[in-house]
This record gives structure tokens, C-alpha cells and sequence, in this order.
């Protein structure tokens, strides 16, 4: 049984997700690096190994919004994300739309674009239970009124094509709810947006997040839907992998059923990788001798 004939139609509940009869559920996957880069990582080879030796239940697809992707071709990258959202489909798993942005640190900045691919790929798959649109990426030096201002703008047009698809915002601090930024999460939680069927997005990368990173998400996911849509076992540079810390956050997300996805499904030479250098290239995912040490590890969460 796939991910998405065992639990339908998934929603909001309290600050759960849940399946379609209400149960809170983990979704556990990966996130592709930006799409003008490593598209050729998630092909129907790669996502049957994933999906069956894996047991991913969700793709996060990366579009990025500046830096050689959408904003450089629209169509191309459009059509990209259509064909990963069938592919991904077509195998039972979930799917995460990603609009990708990094800098500049405002979202509203890249609305105009923003509004033009959510709209193109909400038409297409609204009749799909299985997508999750993720708003933004990584905002950063801007307050969390600012993010809200821009969610206020995009979920109403999605929800115009697509009413009831869950819908993921990011928040302050490159999605850490303001840690990275030495902040905490109150700024979010008592001023949540008032949508519904909505989540929060928190990133974190295990060489430069802690202790005190995992305690605000902890209280913020007392508060409200968190779903980690990027996280690295190493930094953030991709360098100085920390597994013991990572375990720390694995736990803690199995814990509290928060769902996750890796970054990344790629083949670069940084540790994030799954897969090593040349893997891609040579479409052989399923040989253990294909993985990288980050990837072998994340395998075994993921099946766990």
C-alpha cells in the first residue's frame, strides 16, 4: 500500500497533520536541491528506490524562484515541477510544491512570480489529494508581519483553484521562527494567520542548530502545525556532519509526529547529498555503494 492509499486526503488538525480519518500522521521524505541543477536526481528510476526501498512517503520539490531557476525560464521550470508532481504520483507518495526562495530575504519581492507558478500549478493538480503547496522558502531580516502580509496574498489565490490542500508558510529567521536570528517563536504563534488547514515551516541544520533551536521547536509545535521541510545533518555550508545531534532531532520529531524532509536528493560533492558524486549521472540509486555516509543514515530513519 502506498503512503497516499494508507492515509487519503490529509488535513490540519489542531496542531497536528492527519490522515483522512483524523489521525495524526509523520511524513517522512525528501527535498530535491534547486531543479535547474539536479532534475536529472529524480527520475522514475531514482523514485522507485525511493519510494520502495526508502519507504519515502513525500517528495519536496525545489523550485528555485531566483538563481538560474524560475525567474530565468518559467515554462521550463513549471513544466519540471509538473512532471515530479506526476512521477511522484504515479508512486503513491505526497508532494510538496517548494517556491524556493533565498535572496532577497523579503518574499514579497518575488510575488508577482510567486502568484503566476502557484496558480499554474494549482489549476493543474487540484484534483489531486497528494500536493502540498509551500509558500516561500527562507525568509530572512524581515519580521514575521512581513511573511504574514505575503501567506495573506498567496493562500487565498491557491485556495481560489485548490480549497482544501494543506498550505505551508515560512517563518522569520530562514524558517527557524526567528532562532537564527535570536529570536523565538512568540512573534508567530500570538499572531498566527487565520487560514485554515495551514502549517508552519522551521529548517534546521544539525552542526549549527542545538539545543536551544530544538526547545523553540518544541514549544512552537505545542502551539501550532510545524512541518520541517529542510533540515541537513551537516551545516548549512554542507560540511561537518554532526549524526549524533541529528538523532537528537529525529527523535524529537518522531516524538511529536512532526513530519520532514531531508535536504537533499542530489549528487554535489557536500555531505547533505545522498547520493555520491556521479550517482545521478549513472542512474544506479539502489546500490548501497551509491550512497553517501549522510545518505546510508538517512535510508535507515526513513525506513525506521
Amino acid at each position: 500500500m502506498t503512503p497516499v492509499q494508507a492515509h487519503g486526503k490529509i488535513h490540519v488538525c489542531g496542531t497536528q497533520l492527519c490522515n483522512q480519518s483524523g489521525k495524526p500522521i509523520q511524513l517522512k521524505g525528501m527535498s530535491t536541491h534547486g531543479t535547474q541543477w539536479f532534475a536529472h536526481c529524480v527520475s522514475d528510476r531514482a523514485l522507485d528506490v525511493l519510494a520502495k526501498d526508502w519507504k519515502m512517503s513525500v517528495l519536496r520539490v525545489a523550485t528555485y524562484a531566483r538563481q538560474g531557476g524560475y525567474e530565468a525560464d518559467p515554462k521550463k521550470y513549471t513544466e519540471l515541477v509538473h512532471q515530479m508532481i506526476e512521477r511522484a504520483s504515479a508512486r503513491g507518495l505526497y508532494v510538496i510544491v517548494d517556491w524556493h526562495t533565498v535572496n532577497p530575504g523579503d518574499p514579497n519581492l518575488d510575488l508577482a512570480n510567486a502568484k503566476k507558478f502557484f496558480t499554474e500549478i494549482a489549476k493543474r493538480h487540484k484534483h489531486r489529494t497528494n500536493v502540498i503547496y509551500e509558500v516561500a522558502n527562507e525568509p530572512h531580516d524581515v519580521k514575521w508581519s512581513t511573511i504574514k502580509s505575503y501567506a495573506e496574498k498567496v493562500i487565498p489565490l491557491i485556495r481560489s483553484i485548490d480549497p482544501d490542500s494543506v498550505i505551508l508558510v515560512p517563518t522569520p529567521g530562514w524558517s527557524t521562527f526567528g532562532a537564527s536570528q535570536g529570536d523565538d517563536e512568540r512573534s508567530v504563534v500570538e499572531n498566527p494567520l487565520t487560514a485554515k488547514n495551514v502549517m508552519y515551516t522551521f529548517h534546521f541544520y544539525a552542526r549549527v542548530a542545538g539545543a536551544g533551536y530544538m526547545a523553540i521547536l518544541n514549544r512552537a509545535s505545542n502551539k501550532l502545525p510545524v512541518f520541517v521541510t529542510e533540515w541537513g545533518i551537516a551545516s548549512w555550508s554542507g560540511h561537518g556532519s554532526d549524526f549524533a545531534t541529528a538523532q537528537k532531532w529525529i527523535d524529537l520529531m518522531a516524538k511529536k509526529k512532526i513530519g520532514w524532509t531531508n535536504w537533499s536528493l542530489s549528487d554535489d560533492d557536500k555531505e547533505h547529498s545522498i547520493f555520491k558524486k556521479g550517482t545521478c549521472g549513472a542512474s544506479k540509486f539502489a546500490a548501497a555503494t551509491s550512497h553517501s555516509p549522510s545518505g546510508a543514515w538517512i535510508r535507515e530513519r526513513m525506513r525506521g
